[in-house]
């Protein structure tokens, strides 16, 4: 990874992906405040992971802060609700950021690089868990309640897990 820019002493400094580490914080902090997880977990893992792509992805991102966050609840619960197409979503928002790179000219920043690792580690990344079925979104209209056999249990790409964990977690925030 290549220094986008140095501290002045030398010009082999590494930059600080500072966008990243704010939101990885932010995910940390919202997931440690739903208790819903033990944290040193893959499960736990997958929803910091998870979490924190939404948050880095959002427009602005790249300007993360507290107060901003904060604002941004709404449209965290939005990206991660169970009938958004999440997984394309971030397809897309790093395709647009590299792509911006590319623009500008230089290498994709140490942000960048990260958020494209924790994609790749949830998409390879396969947990064991409850299998929910492939059945999409329950209306107000549909028939009596599907029934879930918490004993079948199927693996899981990580970020199918993170993505209703982060959900919830970001309710209990």
């Amino acid at each position: 990874m290549q220094p986008e820019r140095t501290n002045g002493t030398s010009g082999e400094a590494l930059a600080i992906p500072m966008a990243w580490l704010c939101a990885e914080y932010i995910a940390d902090e919202v997931l440690r405040t739903g208790d819903l997880v033990d944290a040193g977990t893959l499960e736990y893992r997958a929803g910091r992971r998870t979490l924190a792509l939404t948050v880095y992805l959002c427009d602005g991102a790249d300007e993360v802060a507290g107060v901003q966050a904060v604002a941004r609840i709404e449209e965290w619960l939005n990206l991660t609700s169970y009938d958004h197409p999440w997984a394309a979503w971030v397809d897309e928002q790093l395709a647009a950021r590299e792509e911006r790179a590319r623009e500008a000219g230089g290498p994709a920043g140490p942000d960048l690089v990260l958020a494209r690792e924790s994609w790749r580690w949830l998409r390879q990344t396969e947990l064991l868990a409850t299998d929910l079925g492939d059945e999409g979104p329950r209306r107000a209209t549909d028939a009596p309640p599907r029934t879930v056999d918490e004993d079948t249990r199927s693996w899981t790409p990580a970020w199918q897990l993170g993505l209703p964990l982060s959900h919830l977690a970001i309710h209990l925030f």
